[in-house]
């Protein structure tokens, strides 16, 4: 029995790596884990004393906890059930599946990651960037939002810097949980994402029982508080305009509303910018008429070294201005009072008029309304028809964030970012645009072309299109 024992090197290391294991895992993780906890806690009590909405416990459930919670939901143990009853798949293989869906879904949400890192880098890459502007803001509406409601912030996804520009105005109010797309699942990225409190999705998935577990999360949240912000357009906005939504994620959030319960307010946000990183790939993908994005990972890299040099040699020029409005809140209570034939979509139909009509009039969209299709233009001529477009947007109530509020001024600057571009070049009083560059002059055009589509805009009347077109 106390014979010594001759062991291969390779089998007693592997012995004392599986012992070390164990003791940590029993032992050590444990104490750890309940170290940072507190440690955690204080954190977000912190950050709850100077936050308009703190740090719902829902969101700080430990992750394991959460996904086992969704998994073992009783609504999608009824969509378990029926799958198997139609398929014949046995409900144990069916509620695995269930459980990976919700480990596939649920962050882990981190207020140091989210209030020490995200928010910060937020902060700083977006005035880096861009000269930030509040648009339009409902004070009093906003200020008047039920401090026991939830709050869903409603956006137009005009670019992937919406969820930068969002977090860092939003830091001081809440911490946001964003619906991610698949482009987001790539290690390390996808860690610090669901650090952040974001929340993948399968938005092409048709399959009814990942809908019903994606449906609970987004209820279950809802339900907890936790601030949300969703797209409804579903993806980037490949023509400049706010387009129709869908209605996947409000539909989710309806559904599981309660009379009585605490009510959801939806806040309208409207983004826009006099340049978005991407134009060239989104009008490239709107040419195609096919929402695949076909950067390459070289091209990228080498546009993000081009203006890191730029940014250590001093020559780094903002991208022009980035806009951010907050319109009034829509309460879902007050919604449900009237009679709806479909509440959903008129829930976003509403919701989208909303959003269009505070999209506010940049140098940039302003500038290029005023080049319509010329490829050849006066510089006098030019600003007469900014100027004239200018007045009739300001008389339907559009908001128009120029330079000293002049439209000449706003010209010039616009000129100075197309011009560095090479997408409007110079020759002394003349304008040229090079033909492989129309389709951007649209792209960027086309909010204002929205706009003067939709003559009683400031008085809440319909938006460019027929409200029935928003439904998808």
């Amino acid at each position: 029995m106390f014979r010594p024992v001759t062991l291969p090197l390779w089998l007693f290391v592997l012995i004392l790596v599986f012992a070390g294991v164990t003791f940590a895992s029993h032992f050590l993780f444990p104490s750890v884990r309940w170290f940072f906890r507190g440690r955690m806690e204080k954190v977000v009590a912190r950050l709850n004393e100077r936050l308009d909405r703190p740090i719902q416990p829902f969101k700080l459930m430990a992750r394991p906890d959460m996904i086992v919670r969704l998994a073992h939901d009783p609504k999608v143990a009824e969509a378990i059930a029926a799958e198997a009853a139609e398929t014949g798949v046995p409900e144990t293989v069916l509620h695995e599946r269930a459980r990976r869906y919700a480990k596939e879904i649920v962050p882990a949400f981190s207020a140091s990651v989210y209030f020490g890192f995200a928010a910060r880098a937020a902060k700083w890459l977006a005035r880096l960037i861009y000269r930030v502007r509040i648009g339009q803001f409902d004070t009093d509406a906003i200020a008047g939002i039920d401090k026991g409601a939830t709050v869903v912030f409603v956006m137009n996804h005009r670019s992937n810097m919406d969820y930068v520009l969002v977090t860092y105005l939003a830091a001081s109010r809440s911490a946001l949980s964003y619906a991610v797309g698949e482009w987001a699942r790539v290690w390390p990225l996808s860690w610090l994402i669901r650090s952040a409190g974001a929340y993948f999705i399968r938005r092409k998935s048709n399959n009814a029982l990942y809908r019903r577990v994606l449906a609970r999360y987004v209820q279950m949240a809802t339900e907890e508080g936790v601030t949300q912000a969703i797209f409804p357009e579903g993806g980037l906005s490949l023509d400049g305009r706010v387009g129709r939504p869908k209605l996947g994620i409000l539909s989710y959030i309806v559904a599981g509303y309660r009379p009585g319960g605490n009510d959801v307010v939806f806040v309208p946000v409207s983004l826009a910018y006099d340049r978005i990183i991407e134009d060239r790939v989104l009008t490239t993908a709107h040419a195609k008429g096919e929402r695949r994005f076909r950067a390459s990972i070289w091209s990228i890299l080498l546009f993000v070294g081009r203006q890191l040099r730029r940014v250590l040699t001093g020559r780094f020029e903002k991208f022009g201005a980035a806009s951010v409005s907050f319109g009034t809140p829509l309460s879902l209570a007050g919604f449900l009072a009237d009679p709806h034939e479909d509440v959903t979509a008129d829930l976003a139909d509403e919701m989208m008029r909303r959003i269009v009509r505070n999209v506010s009039v940049l140098p940039v969209p302003l500038v290029c309304a005023a080049l319509g299709e010329e490829t050849d233009i006066a510089l006098a001529d030019l600003t007469a028809r900014a100027e004239a477009i200018a007045g009739r947007l300001a008389a339907q109530g559009v908001d128009l964030d120029l330079p000293d509020g002049s439209v000449p001024a706003a010209v010039a600057r616009a000129l100075d970012i197309l011009s560095l571009r090479k997408i409007v070049r110079r020759a002394g009083s003349r304008l040229t645009v090079p033909p492989r560059d129309r389709a951007l002059i649209g792209f960027y055009a086309a909010p204002v072309a929205q706009h003067l589509a939709a003559p009683a805009a400031s008085s809440g009347g319909e938006t460019p299109e027929n409200p029935a077109d928003f439904r998808s």
